[in-house]
């Protein structure tokens, strides 16, 4: 009997540590910081910082994608090489997989390598012109150890497939495709070593319309098929709405708005958002567009105003916006805004 009890409790035991994991988000970004020096005194100590990324904070659930949206300059591609630990970070805290990566060394950051990729902006500029397809694909499993030396070629032929890539591109080199066709390239390359997260630097900006919506197609397959999670960064809209599960709203390295892609679209708080939202383009010639036109530039990173940052071209402007940094305050369920307007709103600040 006892023995029957122990070999129920083994086959309890890893179940219950599976769903565990499962309801562990692939990714926590607690307060993320990084600042570049700018100007340095006698002594070589910097006097004065660039803040491409202040204090920002988001989770990510496996198989999900979070689109980080902003205008050029915002801090999105930044964000997503420190998250990477391609940039050392200034402050706050990364968790992969509940694991504190934060001070980890780039030989410590190995192991996660393959669990952690990237796909660029320019596929083109991001592809070696000295190795052919095969091997640019093959590279990273032959490190990683990903399948046996022996059904290497016939991996990464499966791979091109996936990705819509024929077999025989194999031996071809990169300046013999297009750009959609490089940037499959780009992506079979990042699913090659089965990562669990892939952040997407504007992965179709440079594209044509037709081969942007074959690219986010392929995209959401590949999530689907290996519940991959997906931080989509990108300056469209349209994209954005297409593939996300959660938004998030950039300005000059701060997080502004954050909450579910239904509560984005249907009700946006922020004004910058509001704004920004303004510019998408109704293919209906009937309804008459409502343009918000942002007054003035945007600030530089490395001296940004007091206060709230986009107080110097919000037409909402009121005093405390020029003294007081707004705290991120939850209006609606799961939907955070940092805006001084909503300031009466019930509920908790985003830590």
């Amino acid at each position: 009997m006892s023995n029957q009890v122990e070999e129920m409790q083994n086959e309890v035991a890893p179940s219950v540590a599976e769903q565990a994991t499962a309801n562990t988000p692939i990714l926590e970004v607690h307060n993320l910081k990084k600042y570049f020096p700018v100007e340095s005194n006698f002594f070589g100590k910097p006097t004065r910082y660039l803040r491409a990324v202040d204090d920002v904070s988001f989770t990510l659930q496996r198989g999900k994608t979070i689109g980080i949206v902003g205008e050029s300059g915002c801090g999105k591609t930044t964000m997503g090489r420190s998250i990477l630990k391609l940039h050392d970070i200034t402050g706050g805290q990364i968790l992969f997989d509940g694991e504190d990566i934060t001070k980890y060394t780039r030989s410590q950051m190995r192991p996660f390598r393959k669990r952690m990729q990237i796909i660029f902006q320019d596929p083109y500029s991001s592809l070696s012109p000295r190795l052919n397809i095969g091997e640019i694909i093959g590279e990273a499993v032959k490190v990683h150890n990903i399948v046996p030396a022996s059904k290497h070629k016939e991996y990464v032929r499966e791979i091109m497939q996936k990705c819509g890539l024929q077999s025989h591109f194999y031996d071809r080199y990169p300046h013999e495709f297009s750009g959609g066709q490089r940037q499959r390239i780009c992506i079979a390359r990042a699913i090659a070593l089965q990562p669990e997260l892939i952040i997407c630097d504007e992965p179709v900006s440079a594209l044509d319309v037709s081969i942007q919506a074959q690219i986010i197609n392929l995209l959401k397959d590949m999530q689907k098929e290996m519940n991959i999670a997906y931080v989509f960064i990108s300056h469209d809209l349209s994209v954005v709405e297409h593939i996300s599960d959660e938004i998030a709203v950039m300005y000059l390295g701060n997080m502004v708005e954050k909450g579910p892609k239904t509560n984005i679209f249907a009700n946006p708080l922020h004004p910058y958002t509001q704004a920004l939202f303004s510019a998408i383009p109704n293919p209906d010639p009937r309804v008459k567009m409502h343009r918000q036109i942002l007054r003035g530039d945007i600030p530089s990173p490395s001296n940004p105003p007091s206060g709230c940052k986009f107080h110097t071209r919000c037409e909402k402007c009121m005093e405390i916006c020029k003294t007081q940094v707004p705290v991120s305050r939850e209006v609606e369920p799961e939907h955070f805004v940092a805006c001084h307007l909503y300031n009466d709103a019930k509920g908790n600040a985003d830590e």
